[in-house]
């Protein structure tokens, strides 16, 4: 394939692979890999470098965006950080004392299982408001986002502890599987901690771009990262993700819950599968 034919058609691929991270909070890296390895024949190991550093710019270009916009909301981003991190550390230092392979296929299951709650509040949202929590006032973690019509809407964030828990459950299996975790911190923030949609998937992105960056720097230190990939991918991703940040504004939550319904599904099939595959 000829060179600018195939720097064309990588840009386009990350340009649709940001766009849907930014929108969903699931970053551009769900998609990039599984395109770059199986539409492009690269090696995984590069494919997975071009992705962190998509990751960043996704996180980067979006975020920077959302907070202008009013989206975001930097303190959550930065509290439940703690708990990624931590659970980062803590799946690193258990890989290579459990088979991943059995992790893939109960993370499969998961997404699965969260795909099928996410399609029923899809079609059966939560209409009734829920008690103002102390842990919110006391973290002042509550705020408001643009409704899209020049107003603004007031949440109150709840569970915190539970939806804490389940950040360092995120991080975990991040550090175990090598994988994003933004589709557990959209299900946490959104099912949990009862974070309007909108609102965790912004503050999703800010969080991925933290994450994404220690990896980026572990893999440009292995060779890993290679200019004339990264490239494409980064200003591809980079026009998506603030393409999709201007779009999220007047998007409906029905029609963002179903394209994330149906990401994560095919996240979690791929995650059974390989897990499967790699158990054989």
């Amino acid at each position: 394939m000829p060179l600018a034919l195939f720097t064309s058609l990588v840009f386009a691929g990350s340009l649709a692979a940001g766009l849907l991270g930014a929108m969903t909070g699931l970053g551009g890296g769900v998609v990039l890999v599984p395109l770059l390895t199986l539409a492009f024949h690269v090696d995984i190991r590069y494919a997975i470098g071009a992705s962190l550093i998509s990751v960043i710019a996704t996180s980067s270009g979006s975020a920077a965006a959302y907070v202008r916009e009013g989206f975001s909301n930097i303190r959550i981003g930065m509290f439940l950080e703690v708990a990624t991190t931590l659970g980062a550390i803590f799946g690193a230092f258990l890989a290579t004392r459990i088979p991943t392979h059995a992790l893939a296929i109960v993370f499969g299951l998961v997404l699965l299982y969260s795909a099928w709650l996410s399609w029923q509040q899809t079609h059966h949202p939560e209409t009734t408001p829920h008690p103002k929590n102390p842990w919110s006032d006391r973290l002042r973690m509550s705020g408001s986002y643009p409704d899209g019509n020049g107003g603004q809407l007031d949440y109150t964030v709840d569970r915190i502890p539970a939806g804490f828990a389940t950040m360092f459950g995120a991080g975990t299996l991040s550090g175990l599987l090598g994988i994003g975790s933004g589709a557990v911190k959209v299900l946490a923030m959104d099912r949990i901690m009862r974070i309007p949609f909108k609102v965790s998937t912004t503050t999703s992105n800010f969080m991925i771009g933290v994450t994404a960056a220690a990896s980026a720097g572990i893999y440009l230190q292995r060779g890993y990262i290679n200019p004339g990939l990264a490239f494409p991918v980064m200003i591809g991703v980079l026009a998506g993700s603030l393409l999709g940040a201007k779009l999220l504004v007047k998007a409906r939550v029905s029609l963002l819950r179903t394209i994330f319904t149906f990401v994560i599904l095919a996240l979690g099939i791929e995650m059974i599968v390989n897990g499967w595959l790699g158990r054989s």
